[in-house]
């Protein structure tokens, strides 16, 4: 659900933030308060385009952030978000915000993470629903409607359709396969050429798993091979002594051994001191010859250098085209070699994998033919729900019908071989046309509504806001319109603009937009009314600015109604 939005800049709201409630969340106002541009701001948020002209006259930039929660489908908005490399939040919070400027630039980000247009627009379609006077509102894209059809069916059709997609997806990988067989002469050709240039160039350098740690080591001793031997050198004569006869740690060591020697039979513990400088003196010629012999060992030598330099620079650049370490280049090496002896055995495979493909595509076909004769039978109920809502919400004279169409000749796609559109008539008599091009706003919203009333208890978007769904309705198709968003927000956030008192008697939470004139500029604010307040705007939205002792007494009515039984 959106718990908070956040406006800053946009049109005439200088800095607005609401916080919505859950259930049903009404907004009322006069004309030009700024009402839908709260609408636009969320459609803003959520991926839509936007226009210059909504950035507030005189600022450079307008921005606009929504907090949201995702109890009810965490896992799935978990998934998207960390496709998109999201961190996901523990409380199931999302904060997202985008900021648009004059000059088209956008910043937008998601849980502090910068995104684009695009992420916002996927992952606000699993947030928030938008119907009414926007081109946002999901009735307009045709694609929606084999969702909404699919959605409708319930479990039968999902499982039918989630082996159709574990087909598919085998399908596709054999069918890519054979795309790379089969391809052109000189394409396939270059291929196999190549391939043959990478096992070639990487057999030849024989590598060996930890050979480039090795290097590194043997091209740091050899590049301070003077400073090793120098330091060495002194340590073992530390140790030993020098050629001038200045004595070493050994020597003064012997020298301490004698002096504990003549008194050790004293006390026993002198006795173990020296034992103890025994071990040391042991463990020090040990240290010596150790010394010596990495001393004796190291040799700078410029042609062994410049070799295992040049060994590193191969490694180095096999690295970079074919893995990060060497492990990854011997597995590319193995893939390489695969890829190549399938190529060379290209005819066998090719005639395996079109008999593979007439096999999967066999089942596809299967596929299809069930989830379209689910569709068609849940199309007719799904026509009769609708049709009976629409009777209730005082559109009886509503044709609704939903086309499926077979088309195998275009190919299989996520959904099958059908194509779904809802098809729409405002008056008897009429012909049916598709509902995205002939329905207006707001019987577009009114359809939606419907089509959530019967889906409600299986549609997993959590908010669905309806801008001004009561347009041209009479008062008894509004209180038929808002009994049913109230019904909806039972299982939904429910967020609506309306100019409706029989609309906004029902709600929740109910705010009010409302503008006024300062220093010359005309600002937006938002107040969520208590109940002295509710009545009093239920009043204005009865009989206009002029409140009158029958419209004051009808409000009084209404709210009284408000928490009857729907």
């Amino acid at each position: 659900m959106l718990i908070e939005l956040q406006i800053e800049n946009v049109a005439i709201i200088d800095k607005l933030r609401i916080t919505f409630n859950e259930g049903f969340n009404v907004l009322t106002g006069e004309t030009g308060a700024g009402k839908s541009i709260l609408i636009d701001s969320l459609g803003a948020l959520l991926g839509s385009r936007v226009s210059r002209e909504l950035i507030r006259s005189g600022a450079e930039k307008a921005s606009v952030q929504g907090l949201f929660s995702c109890e009810g489908n965490s896992d799935s908005i978990r998934d998207l978000l960390e496709s998109y490399g999201i961190e996901p939040q523990d409380d199931n919070s999302i904060l997202i915000s985008r900021t648009f400027t004059e000059n088209g630039k956008n910043i937008c980000r998601i849980n502090g993470t910068l995104t684009n247009v695009a992420m916002l627009k996927d992952i606000g379609q699993k947030l928030v629903d938008i119907h009414g006077q926007h081109d946002n509102q999901s009735l307009s894209r045709p694609e929606t409607h084999i969702e909404i059809l699919d959605l409708f069916a319930g479990q039968e059709l999902a499982e039918v359709k989630s082996k159709y997609w574990e087909n598919l997806s085998e399908y596709n990988e054999l069918k890519a396969k054979l795309k790379t067989l089969t391809g052109e002469g000189k394409e396939r050709q270059r291929t196999m050429d190549m391939l043959r240039y990478q096992i070639d160039e990487i057999e030849g350098a024989r590598l060996y798993v930890g050979e480039d740690e090795e290097l590194e080591q043997q091209s740091r001793i050899l590049a301070h091979a003077e400073e090793i031997i120098s330091s060495f050198s002194r340590a073992y004569n530390y140790i030993y002594g020098d050629d001038n006869d200045n004595q070493g740690a050994l020597d003064m060591l012997g020298l301490s051994l004698e002096a504990i020697g003549e008194v050790q039979d004293i006390d026993p513990r002198y006795e173990s001191i020296y034992s103890t400088l025994l071990d040391l003196q042991e463990k020090l010629k040990e240290v010596s010859r150790e010394t010596r012999n990495i001393r004796d060992s190291i040799e700078y030598d410029p042609r062994l250098h410049a070799s295992v330099e040049e060994r590193i620079s191969l490694i180095q650049n096999l690295k970079r085209k074919y893995g990060e370490s060497i492990e990854d280049i011997l597995s590319f090496l193995d893939d390489a070699k695969k890829r190549l002896d399938e190529m060379e055995r290209s005819d066998e495979l090719i005639e395996k994998l079109n008999n593979e493909i007439r096999i999967k595509e066999e089942t596809l076909h299967k596929c299809c033919a069930k989830m379209n004769k689910l569709r068609k039978d849940s199309a007719k109920l799904l026509e009769s729900g609708i049709r009976k809502e629409l009777t209730y919400l005082e559109m009886p004279k509503t044709q609704f019908e939903v086309l499926i169409e077979s088309c195998p000749e275009e190919g299989f796609n996520e959904n099958g071989t059908d194509r779904v559109e809802f098809l729409f008539s405002p008056n008897m008599g009429e012909n049916l046309k598709p509902l995205s091009k002939i329905a207006s706003g707001g019987e577009m919203s009114r359809v939606m509504l419907a089509i959530k009333s019967i889906i409600a208890d299986i549609d997993s978007i959590p908010t669905l806001v309806f801008d001004e769904i009561d347009t041209g309705v009479s008062g008894k198709a509004a209180s038929k319109v808002g009994e049913k968003l109230k019904a909806v927000s039972g299982g939904h956030q429910v967020i609506c603009i309306t100019h409706h008192a029989q609309i906004a008697c029902l709600a929740d939470a109910h705010y009010l937009i409302h503008k006024q004139e300062k220093d010359g500029r005309t600002l937006t604010s938002v107040a969520q009314l208590d109940v002295q307040g509710q009545e009093k705007e239920i009043t204005r939205l009865l009989s206009g600015e002029h409140a009158t002792d029958a419209a004051r007494e009808l409000a009084r009515e209404l709210l009284g109604q408000k928490n009857r039984s729907v």
